[in-house]
């Protein structure tokens, strides 16, 4: 049976933390960073846990930036 892994890559600088990623992710792969900020003086969403993604999409489909984008590799 086919194991589908993702990735998960987060454009931290347009990033305004609004956390609904995080919420929406359905494994924790995702957190807020608490003590760093980007330029634009934002707590910015981090990969905590990549092993854990399952290419679902869930966090870029509610990012309301547009800061995320989820790739899926399907494993034979």
């Amino acid at each position: 049976m086919a194991k589908v892994i993702g990735a998960v890559d987060i454009n931290r600088e347009r990033c305004k933390g609004c956390d609904l990623c995080v919420v929406a992710c359905p494994c924790d792969v995702l957190k807020l960073q608490p003590k760093e900020v980007n330029d634009r003086g934002y707590h910015f969403v981090t990969d905590e846990n990549p092993d854990k993604c399952i290419g679902c999409a869930a966090c870029a489909t509610v990012c309301p930036d547009g800061c995320i984008t989820v790739y899926r590799v399907v494993e034979k």
